[in-house]
């Protein structure tokens, strides 16, 4: 009886797109690293110019006649008052002898320091030609690492949209592209969630994702029973994978999350002192202000660090946001400042839907800037994850 032979595995479709994500990526991450490196070389020059610069000019400000006169003068004086002082021919002496040592002294000092003056200043000049370069280099080194990244997101989006199509393909349905059931949105256009633009839209999750919510909004929601559902189906029963995927989806909530408070994508109470004299647009104006100064909310009802603003602040923020501070009939007080925001809430489903409401890696790495960079085990398998997210 011969031995059967072991079945071949199927073919991988995105074999060919998996290969050029996977190479892109780890070129951007050699320029990456590339581009850093040479920004710390040219930082580096820069420092020792500028030390060289700081050590010429405080040679020459030791070496200054006018100050080299007033340090005599000094010299002088503490001469006349020991002479004056003195009670015997020895004690004038001495006198004499410490202000004519004193004197030589200074006057070394200032020839000392117009030598070390003059080799600084050659030091510094000399490296200004190095510096320019270092600093071009920095330049191309940065462009090229930005490219790469940007082909690195491209080939990434290509993969996803393979193993979505695929995933389709699988499941019996005919459309595997931007029409497939359940895997794109319709596009919300127009919107400006960025501190000092438009107001975030409160009907954009509805408008983008219908009336059937899908599991990243409730995620956001803190939904324990919808991040088990995802991360069941990632992990597949693996109790290694199963940990891993759900630190990656902590991680994407804690992302949108954090940039939805940047963006003041914030839900105010309608019953409150202060903010019910507002619409939820204009308090969004005035939070923005207000973390513009520095007083920036924390998620969880108050201020960041403890830092509290005063009633000035808030008055200006009212102004910045385009309000009149004079109809503001009760301001809070100080003490009440520190509550100001007890019972708001982070819109994050609205952040989303206005700014990524198609999921797609393009926009994902958009809308999250550097925070992204930590995510980058979700970025690879986007393709399985985002149909998850959008799943109802």
């Amino acid at each position: 009886m011969t031995d059967q032979a072991p079945a071949t595995p199927p073919p991988d479709p995105c074999a060919e797109e998996r290969r050029t994500a996977d190479e892109r990526c780890a070129l951007a991450d050699r320029l990456g690293e590339a581009a850093q490196a040479a920004a710390d070389r040219a930082r580096e020059a820069q420092r020792a110019y500028d030390e060289h610069v700081g050590r010429s000019e405080r040679a020459i400000a030791v070496a200054d006649p006018r100050a080299v006169r007033s340090t005599k003068e000094a010299a002088w004086a503490e001469f006349r008052r020991a002479n004056i002082a003195a009670q015997s021919r020895e004690a004038v002496e001495n006198a004499a002898r410490d202000w004519l040592l004193e004197i030589d002294r200074i006057n070394r000092t200032a020839q000392e320091a117009e030598v070390e003056a003059a080799r600084e200043r050659e030091a510094a000049a000399a490296m200004l030609l190095d510096i320019e370069r270092l600093k071009l280099e920095a330049d191309a080194a940065r462009i090229n690492a930005e490219s790469a990244a940007a082909a690195c997101v491209a080939a990434r989006e290509a993969l996803a949209a393979c193993e979505e199509a695929e995933q389709a393909r699988q499941a019996g349905r005919t459309a595997a592209g931007p029409e497939a059931e359940g895997l794109a949105r319709p596009r919300l256009l127009g919107l400006d969630l960025e501190p000092g633009g438009r107001p975030v839209d409160e009907e954009a999750p509805h408008r983008v994702f219908g009336d059937h919510e899908p599991a990243i909004l409730k995620l956001l929601r803190g939904d324990r029973d919808a991040m088990d559902r995802v991360v069941s189906s990632l992990a597949a029963g693996d109790p290694t994978e199963r940990r891993r995927w759900q630190l990656a989806l902590a991680g994407l909530v804690e992302a949108i999350v954090a940039r939805a408070i940047e963006a003041s994508a914030l839900e105010f109470p309608a019953d409150h002192p202060f903010w019910s004299s507002f619409s939820q647009a204009q308090s969004r104006d005035i939070a923005t202000a207000l973390a513009s100064f520095g007083y920036r909310f924390d998620g969880f009802g108050a201020f960041v660090d403890n830092r509290v603003p005063s009633q000035r602040d808030l008055s200006l923020a009212v102004g910045y946001a385009g309000f009149d501070p004079m109809r503001i009939r009760r301001w809070p007080t100080d003490a009440e400042a520190g509550d100001l925001y007890q019972g708001v809430a982070v819109a994050a489903g609205e952040y989303l839907a206005g700014a990524a409401g198609e999921l797609t890696l393009g926009e994902m790495v958009a809308l999250l800037r550097g925070r992204a960079e930590p995510l980058t085990d979700l970025w690879n398998a986007w393709g399985r994850v985002r149909p998850l997210l959008l799943q109802p």
